[in-house]
C-alpha cells in the first residue's frame, strides 16, 4: 500500500486524473475497478473516481508496487488490460503465436504499446505464468521474429533453459520454418533453390540480392515450390534455410516475381490493382527437427504446427488446401 498526502499543487484534480500521474503503469480501467471495490480510498473511505480532492487529503492506494514504476519498454506490459493473443500451441516451456500483419515483434520505444513482447509479458503476467517480482534477470521473450507487415509463428520462451535451446536450435537450422506467400506472375521453374547474398543498407532499411560476396553480405538460401497459380498470381511454398532480413521478399523480387503488397520490394504498378495493406507472407509453419540433444525441449522433436486460415491466400485462392 502507497499512501499520498495531498498538497497545495494537487488540490483541485479529480481523484482519477491524480492516480494516472501517481501509478503511471496502472491502467485505466484497472484503477476505475480498484476505485469502485474500495482499493483506493480517500482519508480512509471510498470515493467516486470524479471526486475533487483537497489539500490535506490522505489517497490511500492498495496496488501492486510496479505500478507506480516509470513508463519503459521494459514494463510497458503492465499498462495492457485483456490481453489478446492467438495461441497456436503453448506449454509450461514455449509459446507459438500467430502475429497478425501489421503488428510489430519488438517496440521500438515505449509508446509501441501492443507489441507481441509486451502482450506475451502482459497474458503470462495476468494469467499468473510468470512472476517479474521473484525474478532477477529473465523476462519471456521471443526466440524470433518477422517483419511487422508479415503475419504468422513467432516461438516464445517461458524460461530461460527454453529461451537458451531454442535459440541454439535456430542457430543451427534445427527448426524447419515454412512461409507461404503470393507472388506477381508464374516462377519457372515453379520449383527451385536461390543461393546468393543479401547486404543491408541500414539507412535505407532495405537489403540488396547478389549472386557474389562483397564485404558485409551474408549468404542466402532458400527453397520455394508453387502451389497454384491464377489470375496472373502464384502462391508459393517457401522454406528458409537461412533466415536473413526481408529475405523472401528480397529473393523473390530478385527473380522478377515480387510479393503481392510488398511495397518496399514489390511493384507499384502491378499493386495497385489489388490494394493490399501487407504484403502477401505468412510464417505459416514449422517443424521441430532437432539434430542433436534438445535436453527438456526433446519432446518438441519431429513436431510439426501450423497456421491453417490465412486471409491471403483464403482470398485468392480459396479452394486450396495446404
Amino acid at each position: 500500500m502507497k499512501e499520498f498526502t495531498i498538497g497545495k499543487n494537487d488540490a483541485g484534480q479529480r481523484l482519477d486524473r491524480f492516480i494516472a500521474k501517481a501509478a503511471p503503469l496502472l491502467p485505466a480501467s484497472l484503477a476505475q475497478k480498484y476505485i469502485r471495490i474500495k482499493r483506493i480510498k480517500v482519508d480512509g473511505k471510498g470515493a467516486a473516481r470524479d471526486y475533487k480532492l483537497t489539500q490535506g487529503d490522505i489517497v490511500q492506494m492498495y496496488v501492486n508496487d510496479e505500478f507506480f514504476d516509470t513508463l519503459t519498454e521494459e514494463n510497458a506490459y503492465l499498462k495492457i488490460t485483456n490481453p489478446t493473443l492467438d495461441i497456436i500451441y503453448e506449454d509450461d516451456n514455449i509459446i507459438l503465436i500467430n502475429k497478425p500483419a501489421g503488428i510489430l515483434c519488438q517496440p521500438e520505444n515505449a509508446a509501441d504499446l501492443h507489441a507481441i513482447v509486451n502482450t506475451l509479458k502482459a497474458y503470462l503476467y495476468q494469467s499468473d505464468k510468470w512472476h517479474p517480482q521473484d525474478e532477477h534477470a529473465f523476462t519471456p521473450a521471443l526466440c524470433n521474429r518477422i517483419d511487422r507487415n508479415t503475419s504468422g509463428i513467432v516461438i516464445a520462451a517461458k524460461n530461460a533453459e527454453s529461451l537458451r535451446i531454442i535459440n541454439e536450435k535456430i542457430k543451427h537450422h534445427e527448426i524447419d520454418k515454412f512461409y507461404l506467400a503470393i507472388v506477381h506472375g508464374k516462377p519457372n521453374p515453379p520449383a527451385q533453390k536461390l543461393e546468393g547474398y543479401i547486404f543491408k543498407d541500414s539507412v535505407k532499411n532495405q537489403v540488396f540480392v547478389s549472386q557474389t560476396s562483397r564485404p558485409g553480405s551474408k549468404t542466402a538460401i532458400m527453397e520455394y515450390r508453387t502451389l497454384a497459380t491464377q489470375n496472373q498470381l502464384s502462391l508459393l511454398e517457401c522454406k528458409l534455410i537461412t533466415g536473413r532480413t526481408h529475405q523472401i521478399r528480397a529473393q523473390l523480387s530478385d527473380i522478377g516475381h515480387p510479393l503481392l503488397g510488398d511495397g518496399k520490394y514489390g511493384s507499384e504498378r502491378l499493386n495497385k490493382h489489388y490494394e493490399e495493406k501487407h504484403q502477401a507472407l505468412c510464417s505459416y509453419k514449422l517443424t521441430f527437427s532437432f539434430a542433436s540433444d534438445a535436453g527438456p525441449l526433446s519432446y518438441l522433436h519431429k513436431r510439426t504446427f501450423q497456421i491453417h486460415e490465412i486471409p491471403f491466400a483464403k482470398k485468392y485462392f480459396p479452394a486450396l488446401r495446404y
